[in-house]
């Protein structure tokens, strides 16, 4: 179930009703009974920045190698840590 915002054609109140994405039931305003229209409003979504394609994938050389140190250089290796308790 989506909630859904709508505003009544006649005396402007807006309101929320609760129905499935599939369905387009006729909304009446619950305080005068005059039909009401749906309110269509921005997503909150916001994508930045480049790489946003179709399939999220880029042809061409321009992705970044991993960075780590090796563990001789003083980083860590998975017998060192924590979680190796078992």
């Amino acid at each position: 179930m989506a909630r859904y915002d709508y505003r009544c054609t006649s005396c402007g109140t807006v309101f929320e009703v609760e129905h499935g994405m599939t369905e387009h039931p006729a909304i009446t305003c619950p305080c005068c009974g005059n039909p009401a229209d749906k309110v269509f409003s921005a997503s909150g979504i916001k994508f930045e920045g480049s790489g946003f394609y179709n399939t999220d994938m880029r042809s061409g050389g321009s992705s970044t190698a991993a960075t780590s140190a090796p563990a001789s250089e003083g980083g860590c290796s998975c017998a060192d840590c924590p979680h190796q308790d078992a």
